[in-house]
């Protein structure tokens, strides 16, 4: 997935202005790279979960759709490894788009801080089974 690097900011931005609470958005994304971001309220601010507001993701997830562009999701995890946590494995409804996770910082499996470069990460979810694809900042 290529992302250039002012939708990877407008993620991080998304989740430095409302840490610790996890954040969420989806993307439009285009011949596997992203074209348009889109801020999607947490229905549940919490530093440990997240609930797209139903309306925002329905109404955005039709503009998305409408443009032609296929969805992603991401959301932010704030004091854990970007990866995703059993609760975002068993809630993942969409097994052929994107789930992206942002984190401000590099953690270990313990979520103990190993770093200060952020990190975005993106995964396919299907049925529980969790599959990698590279993300590619660009320009």
């Amino acid at each position: 997935m290529e992302i250039p690097s002012e939708f990877r900011d407008a993620m991080l931005e998304h989740a430095a202005e409302d840490h610790p609470n996890e954040v969420c958005g989806m993307l439009g994304v285009l011949g596997g790279k992203v074209v348009a971001h889109y801020r999607i309220k947490n229905a549940h601010p919490s530093p440990y979960r997240y609930e797209m507001d139903p309306k925002e993701h329905f109404v955005t997830l039709r503009e998305v759709e409408d443009a032609g562009w296929e969805p992603a999701f991401y959301h932010s995890h704030s004091h854990s490894p970007a990866a995703p946590s059993d609760t975002d494995i068993r809630l993942a409804a969409y097994p052929t788009n994107f789930y992206l996770i942002v984190s401000p910082h590099r953690f270990d499996g313990n979520s103990q801080q190993i770093g200060e470069e952020p990190q975005v990460r993106a995964f396919l979810i299907d049925e529980g089974e969790v599959t990698e694809e590279s993300v590619v900042v660009t320009a």
